[in-house]
């Protein structure tokens, strides 16, 4: 018996159509989208400073954020930054399964399963390392931090080019407050993950006691504004000002602030 699949099927596909092999994959990301949305608006809101923020340029962005201001309407997390800060998770431990498999002691969480970080300031500026290494296969001053980032090619491109410290000023802080915290005043081990290329680059980064008391500094700063319901300076003078809206300002990248509306309603 010969089985006809095509015996009365009156389907038709226009081969001309784009959109043809598209349909089922736009429903599957829609899915996945609406969870990952949904997981986000249910995680509980920050109340303190983390060592990942506490260098960026706007003193007031990070005050709100501390405070947990609502965002402006439609300046949450889109579906794409919240793949991407999923991608950047999986990639720390991708990357650290690598080290370890090639001879790194790097331990990336204490024994109660708990990850190394530091508190400060009564709980309002804390953070937590992405590992520290006891040994290793290559020449470096021990035991050192270890920080991981997942970049895309461009940042990634960029940062191999000129080091993190000129390259990521946000990373430099926060490597910069976890090695003076943490009594780690060997250079850390950065890493990054290209996530289009999957390439590794590796930077020993030297401690920066200045730039981590500016940072502290910085820290107590905002803590005690926020006590006293004092509203912290814009870094900028107009709203069209890459570290409010948005863009590249010839030296580094900035992501539209989620409270623009809120800060340029204020008289300054």
């Amino acid at each position: 018996m010969t089985l006809d699949l095509n015996h009365g099927s009156s389907a038709t596909c226009d081969p001309h159509d784009p959109r043809r092999f598209n349909i089922v994959s736009d429903q599957v990301n829609d899915a996945i989208d609406a969870v990952l949305v949904a997981r986000n608006r249910a995680q509980p809101s920050r109340d303190y400073i983390g060592a990942s923020g506490i260098g960026r340029d706007c003193l007031r962005q990070i005050q709100y954020d501390v405070m947990a201001v609502p965002k402006d309407p439609g300046r949450d997390f889109a579906p794409k930054t919240l793949r991407i800060f999923e991608a950047g998770h999986r990639g720390e431990d991708i990357v650290a399964a690598w080290l370890q498999a090639a001879g790194f002691d790097l331990r990336t969480h204490g024994a109660d399963g708990r990850q190394y970080g530091y508190v400060q300031l009564g709980g309002r500026f804390k953070g937590h390392i992405d590992g520290v290494i006891l040994t290793a296969p290559v020449a470096m001053a021990l035991p050192a931090l270890w920080e991981n980032k997942v970049l895309g090619s461009g940042s990634w491109q960029d940062t191999v080019k000129k080091g993190v410290a000129i390259s990521k000023p946000l990373y430099a802080a926060q490597m910069a407050i976890y090695q003076a915290y943490m009594d780690l005043p060997n250079p850390a081990l950065f890493t990054a993950l290209n996530r289009d290329t999957w390439e590794l680059y590796a930077e020993l980064v030297p401690p920066n006691p200045a730039l981590a008391q500016e940072m502290s500094d910085r820290a107590v700063r905002i803590v005690r504004a926020c006590e006293h319901q004092e509203v912290l300076p814009r870094a900028a003078g107009r709203r069209a000002a890459k570290v409010c809206a948005g863009g590249h300002d010839g030296n580094h990248w900035h992501p539209p602030c989620a409270w623009q509306d809120r800060c340029w309603s204020r008289p300054s």
